[in-house]
Parts: C-alpha cells; sequence; structure tokens
C-alpha cells in the first residue's frame, strides 16, 4: 500500500459558461483530520457532501477546502429575455393607452431597458452540485497524489535513516568486550589499592556484578528488532504515522539506555549518533498520514 504525506496541494477550475468554478485543496500535517472549509454563500449547500465525500478520502491532517465562482472574463455572457414581463409590459401599455390615446407606443430598446427584462444565464443548483462532484474527483485524485509522492519521498529519507542506524548499532557489539575488559582492569586496581586485604575471588565476584550491570547486548537486540519493525511498516505501506511514531519513542529508550550503560566513550558517541538520527525520523514520521 502507498504511504501518504500530510502534506498536499491540488488546484482546478472548470468553465461554467458565465462563471468559472474553483476549487482548491490543501494540508498540513495534524493529529487527527481536520477540515475547514471556505465557500461562496452561493455554493454553501454543497459543503457537507463535500466534507463527507473527503472524509472518506483522506485519514488525518489539516486540510483547507475552498470552493467559489468567478466572473469568466473570456465567456460571452447569454442574456435571456423575460417573456412574461415582457407580455406584462404589453398588456399594460394597452390599458394606458386605452386612457391615454396620444401616448407614444414602448419601442423594443424600452422594452430591453426595462428593469428585469434581460438576465444572464443562470446555472441552476443540480448543475452545479453535479459540476462541483465531478471537479472534486480530479482534484481529490492529484491532491492524494501529491501526498503519495510526498510520502515516499518522506518513506526513502527514513529508510535512508534506519540503514545509518545499523550501521551505528554493528559498531557496539566489537566495542563492548574490550570496553568491559578495560574498565574491569581499572576498577579491580582501585579496588586492591582501597582494601589491600580483598580477596581475588571476591574481586571477581564484584566485577561480574558490575559487568551485568553494564551489558547491552540485550539493548542492542531491541534496537535491531525495532528498526525491522520500522522497515516491515514502510514496507507494509497505509496509514503508518502513528505506529511509526511508537516506533520511534522505543527506540529512543534503547538509546537512552545504551547511553547509560556505557563505560567507554566510543559507545557514548555511537548511542548519541542513534539519539540524533531517532530526532530526525521522528520529525519526518510526523508528517505522515
Amino acid at each position: 500500500m502507498t504511504i501518504h504525506s500530510m502534506t498536499g496541494y491540488a488546484a482546478l477550475d472548470r468553465d461554467l459558461g458565465p462563471v468559472r468554478l474553483a476549487l482548491e485543496l490543501k494540508s498540513v500535517n495534524g493529529r487527527f483530520l481536520d477540515l475547514n472549509f471556505r465557500c461562496a454563500e452561493e455554493l454553501r449547500f454543497l459543503e457537507m457532501p463535500l466534507r463527507e465525500r473527503l472524509t472518506a478520502a483522506i485519514g488525518r491532517g489539516k486540510v483547507d477546502c475552498r470552493l467559489y465562482l468567478q466572473p469568466n472574463s473570456v465567456a460571452t455572457p447569454q442574456l435571456i429575455p423575460n417573456l412574461a414581463l415582457v407580455r406584462q409590459l404589453a398588456a399594460l401599455e394597452a390599458e394606458v393607452r386605452g386612457v391615454l390615446t396620444a401616448a407614444a407606443p414602448l419601442s423594443v430598446a424600452d422594452v430591453l431597458r426595462w428593469p428585469g427584462v434581460l438576465a444572464s444565464e443562470a446555472i441552476g443548483p443540480e448543475r452545479l452540485q453535479a459540476e462541483c462532484f465531478s471537479l472534486l474527483e480530479a482534484v481529490l485524485a492529484e491532491f492524494l497524489e501529491s501526498r503519495a509522492r510526498e510520502g515516499g519521498r518522506l518513506a526513502e529519507v527514513l529508510r535512508g535513516h534506519v540503514a545509518r542506524m545499523r550501521a551505528e548499532v554493528a559498531k557496539v557489539e566489537p566495542l563492548v568486550p574490550a570496553a568491559i575488559a578495560d574498565y574491569t582492569e581499572r576498577l579491580a586496581t582501585r579496588l586492591r589499592e582501597a582494601v589491600a586485604a580483598l580477596d581475588e575471588e571476591r574481586i571477581r565476584q564484584e566485577i561480574g556484578v558490575f559487568a551485568a550491570k553494564i551489558d547491552v547486548a540485550e539493548e542492542l537486540a531491541r534496537l535491531v528488532t525495532h528498526l525491522n519493525e520500522v522497515e516491515r511498516v514502510l514496507e507494509q505501506g497505509g496509514a503508518v504515522g502513528k505506529r511509526l511514531d511508537f516506533l520511534m519513542q522505543e527506540l529512543n529508550r534503547e538509546a537512552n539506555t545504551l547511553a547509560s550503560k556505557s563505560v567507554s566513550a566510543a559507545v557514548t558517541k555511537v548511542a548519541l549518533e542513534l539519539k540524533l538520527l531517532i530526532e530526525q525520523m521522528r520529525e519526518q514520521v510526523q508528517n505522515l498520514e
């Protein structure tokens, strides 16, 4: 399945003769789906059906939808005479001239200038709704495609970070024995200096307890397991944002533990690099649906 970013944009318009119908969709990241509509008053009746269609197609994000009409400067307006009003004027003229026989008759120009006789072509609500739904399908397809492209780019960035983290984790395992041996030597020396009478068996016991405390094999195993899960989720696709955000928390927990158990500068450096990469990944994950 495709991974979608929560950032997207698409806008199209359609020629309806005297006017152009325009629809714009844009979104940024958000914890839930938040739809904000800006509609012209004559199109307000379309808000609820549009909201239903968008809710069915979009999972998360703060989405702004702008729907409006604008005059079509290219089209020549189609003027339609109000024949009912013309007939009413003719009847009134005949009635008035029955009383005022010397009155001048109404000319065609007089009739056409009469308020309400000529009107521009009107677009009925049924046609507006049909055109709007058709336009929405086109805009929504482009909008989702833009989110998919951005999601694909983010997924590649995350995969790159996972590869770098794997390389960092792989550095730790060969460092641990040498770090423990070095620290053991220094600890044993200090113990002998502090307690001259302390026997070697007691020293070995104390060192064994300390070595168990600083063993990071479990943390390294969990880091690898979580990285495997990140790659699996990215491969599976779909709505991955919340799951990946949880995995970032788990990765950060293991990196913190690795740092706290570290007894060498080299291991500490790896732990800090892991935390930096995890933070960079977390920023990218925040934009995924």
